[in-house]
């Protein structure tokens, strides 16, 4: 009997590990081709794994809730006729995977010993804050040599896509590095370490009271990442708002006039969604500062304008796909981009990378009737723009006869930034053109 590797596959260039959520076949059970035999989660997005032969599961290698690195085997499939085995990996990830002792409370000194380590580590590895993908050998030997992200991005890899390769790095090493001194954390950053080990105990929160008629409902998976990172967002950045009234009646209109039309002949619906971003991306262009991210005192300046959209699942979570390149579309290309992801996410097809490589997000508040809000950002970005609902109001309109009163459709745009690095002229010039751009619609433009 043969046995086949059932590997954790390449989900996206920027998706490199997966958490295993379920196991849908247990040891014994007969597996055919293309059948599911676990469930995965890469961010928020859940996909199921199948196998990709016929045969019987013999041995799993990991557990629920367990991190699976990309090319990792996750599973043994025993296969029907000759062959020799394929080479063992259960021992590999063994001793890769350092043993978890469960014991009692650690000293407070040991505590904060290991806070002391994880800050140093995590000055020269966190390698959340970079774009490419580093296998987990490498970032091994790049935290034994003491080589930061910052050396590693700079390193210009052999691999595929010009991926750095373990003999990229031990090259790197041997020029050199190593006689290099390791980057120490600096001296904030550990003094911050050992005082959220200190005062942990009195920041913990306040228990709830729960009386006897009342419902007590676990998070979702989902639902957890989006508090966590809602909350890390907001520990992280200094959020402000800015908000603009916009005039949108000849948009109003002209969708009014073009819908039926559209959709006869692209097979799509005309929402306004394409139509707002289309003006986001032509702002970005005009203020790229507003298309950045922060890493440490570096300021990162994206050369792709990738517009997130927050959609809303009928769970009642949100999830953030993502247009990569808005800015290059035409109207058309949105609205069908926009329409499929929506679509998707839904119904929970998107894949990994689809969620991936935003620098800037738009939610639509007034889907649900707000007519502004104050959106939290969605890391590593430093702007979020609430569409508000379109309201029919009494305005007053200025023309070359005078002033006078009118019906008009109106909404807010509310933009959060982050006062670290964006200032309120600019956090306000920026929404400031959007809302010019959506006032200035051509109503004679064609589709």
């Amino acid at each position: 009997m043969a046995k086949f590797e059932l590997k954790l596959p390449q989900m996206g260039e920027s998706v490199a590990e997966a958490t295993i959520i379920s196991w849908l076949k247990e040891v014994g059970d007969t597996i055919e081709a293309d059948e599911a035999v676990l469930e995965i989660a890469t961010d928020k997005v859940d996909s199921e794994l199948p196998s990709e032969v016929d045969g019987v599961l013999v041995e799993k290698l990991f557990e629920v809730d367990d991190v699976v690195q990309v090319g990792q085997t996750v599973a043994i499939i025993e296969i029907a006729g000759e062959g020799s085995a394929v080479e063992e990996t259960k021992k590999a990830n063994d001793a890769s995977t350092p043993e978890v002792k469960v014991g009692g409370e650690p000293a407070e000194a040991e505590l904060a010993a290991q806070a002391v380590a994880k800050a140093k580590e995590t000055v020269s590895n966190d390698f959340s804050t970079t774009e490419k993908f580093y296998s987990p050998l490498v970032k091994n030997i790049a935290k034994e040599e003491g080589i930061s992200v910052a050396e590693l991005d700079a390193i210009q890899g052999t691999g595929k896509d010009g991926r750095v390769t373990k003999n990229d790095i031990l090259a790197y090493v041997k020029d050199g590095k190593k006689a290099q001194p390791v980057i120490e954390a600096p001296k904030a950053a550990i003094q911050e370490a050992v005082k959220t080990v200190a005062t942990s105990k009195s920041t913990q929160a306040t228990p709830v009271s729960v009386n006897g008629g009342d419902e007590i409902i676990e998070m979702t998976r989902m639902g957890k990442l989006i508090a966590h990172h809602m909350v890390a967002s907001v520990q992280t950045s200094a959020h402000v708002q800015s908000f603009v009234e916009v005039d949108v009646t000849k948009i109003w209109n002209w969708r009014k006039k073009m819908k039926t039309a559209f959709e006869q002949r692209e097979g799509e619906k005309l929402t306004f969604t394409p139509i707002f971003m289309e003006a986001v991306a032509k702002a970005l262009k005009d203020f790229p500062m507003m298309n950045i991210s922060v890493e440490g005192d570096n300021i990162i300046k994206k050369k792709n304008i990738n517009l997130g959209m927050a959609a809303a699942l009928p769970d009642g979570n949100l999830i953030v796909p993502v247009i990569k390149n808005a800015d290059q579309l035409n109207l058309v290309g949105m609205a069908k981009a926009v329409n499929d992801l929506a679509e998707r996410a839904r119904a929970n097809k998107l894949k990994p990378d689809e969620i991936q490589g935003g620098t800037y997000t738009v939610t639509n508040v007034g889907t649900f009737g707000s007519i502004m809000g104050t959106p939290i950002i969605n890391q590593p970005q430093v702007g979020i723009l609430a569409l508000g609902a379109i309201r029919k109001v009494p305005a007053v309109i200025e023309t070359p006869e005078g002033d006078f009163i009118g019906i008009r459709y109106k909404m807010f745009l509310s933009h959060s930034y982050d006062h670290r690095v964006v200032n309120g002229a600019l956090g306000g010039q920026f929404v400031k053109q959007v809302a010019d751009y959506l006032e200035a619609w051509d109503s004679n433009r064609d589709i």
